[in-house]
């Protein structure tokens, strides 16, 4: 149930996606905050070894450390139900702080490595109302990924990278049903994927750029407390699993400088149609015959993120920054639910770095990420959990604080 848990929150957590399409955080450093994750061709600090460790090649040598906090706060989403206004209610109010650290290696010959440990998905929704605690008391994800780097410079204009991810994940599950049933699952996981990166110079102020991160199955398995109070309070402990996909991403970007400005633009793809339904498998007998044992269909599709961002050096000690981003869901609204009420989204991000001394910069970075509203008409005699109304006020703002340091 561990993993069980860990895969549903993590697919909810696209929640994560917090702030990104599903359950993803494409936002793990400062100047990816600043510039709405609109940092792949540009990546340029130490940072790049998460983001693009093909460009490590191309960084001036010596060794760069960051390290970054994010906190990240999500207000109440509302919900106003169509059929019957006892079933309103609002999220409970989340609040996170996201610590990040990256690294980049002096250049060894040709080669140069990196090291990235980032939180890049997770999830939190938690509802207090009786009607949203049928399926969705609380649903939180913990991810967390360890990342070394390599790349190798082929020649002036041309380099490649690849790393290794270590992703550990943690969840907990809750769902409450008066005098039906209470179910609770905590669940972790270690689980291991890949990511590749290219970058080419035709000219000096052109960089174009490629990376992609694979799926990382998650194999989930943990506990789980369940009492059915039909006809009696009965309760049903012992072992549950299941697999759910962190899905696999693809970038392609292209960032121009001209004098002290450089423009960058981002297409992203996250292949989230790997994850086409959700199957809790129950060690007791029992729980695994009733609804909560139940495959259930999830049917996500593929998705595109545009992103924009600009940055100006305004002086030898400031730059600031600044990006947008258009992020489009992939859950299909016949199997959106509680747990993750998730919805296009447009991102307005700020920032700015200021070198202190010629070694250690320090910067600071906002972002606000609106998604728009939605409604679904889901709930029926066979799902009588689900929502048939609307969403509002679902959003997220970020900010980062960051420690740069060139040895």
């Amino acid at each position: 149930m561990k993993q069980t848990v860990r895969v549903a929150t993590l697919l909810s957590l696209s929640a994560a996606t917090l702030l990104a399409s599903g359950y993803r955080i494409p936002e793990q450093s400062l100047n990816s905050v600043a510039l709405s994750a609109a940092y792949v061709a540009g990546a340029n600090g130490a940072d790049a070894s998460y983001y693009n460790p093909a460009n490590m090649s191309f960084m001036e040598n010596g060794a760069f450390t960051e390290v970054a906090m994010t906190y990240i706060n999500l207000p109440k989403v509302k919900y106003t139900d169509a059929l019957n206004s006892a079933y309103n209610g609002d999220s409970k109010e989340e609040q996170f702080l996201m610590p990040n650290l990256h690294y980049v290696s002096p250049m060894m010959g040709n080669w140069r490595y990196g090291l990235s440990i980032t939180a890049p998905a997770g999830l939190s929704k938690r509802w207090d109302e009786t009607f949203q605690k049928m399926s969705a008391e609380e649903f939180t994800l913990k991810v967390i990924e360890v990342n070394p780097t390599a790349s190798y410079l082929v020649n002036d204009q041309f380099s490649v990278g690849f790393g290794l991810r270590g992703v550990y994940t943690s969840g907990k599950i809750k769902a409450f049903r008066a005098g039906s049933y209470e179910n609770s699952m905590d669940a972790d996981s270690i689980d291991f994927g890949y990511n590749l990166a290219l970058s080419y110079k035709p000219i000096k102020e052109l960089t174009l750029a490629a990376t992609y991160r694979s799926k990382v199955n998650l194999t989930v398995d943990g506990d789980a407390q369940t009492t059915f109070y039909i006809p009696a309070a009965t309760p049903f402990n012992g072992g549950v699993k299941t697999h759910i996909p962190l899905p696999a991403s693809l970038a392609l970007a292209a960032a121009y400088t001209i004098d002290k400005t450089t423009a960058e633009f981002v297409y992203e793809r996250t292949y989230w149609s790997a994850y086409d339904s959700l199957d809790f498998q129950f060690d007791n007998a029992t729980a695994e015959a009733s609804a909560l044992g139940a495959v259930k269909p999830k049917n996500w599709k593929d998705v595109n993120a545009y992103r924009i961002g600009l940055s100006h050096q305004c002086t030898d000690n400031l730059k600031m920054m600044a990006g947008f981003a258009i992020d489009k869901s992939p859950t299909p609204d016949n199997t959106l639910g509680f747990e993750l009420p998730d919805s296009d989204a447009k991102l307005y991000s700020v920032g700015f770095e200021y070198k202190l001394s010629q070694n250690l910069k320090v910067g600071l970075a906002y972002l606000y990420d609106i998604k728009e509203d939605r409604t679904v008409t889901n709930r029926s005699g066979s799902n009588p959990a689900a929502p048939y109304g609307t969403f509002t006020d679902s959003s997220a703002h970020l900010v980062t604080a960051s420690f740069k340091y060139k040895f």
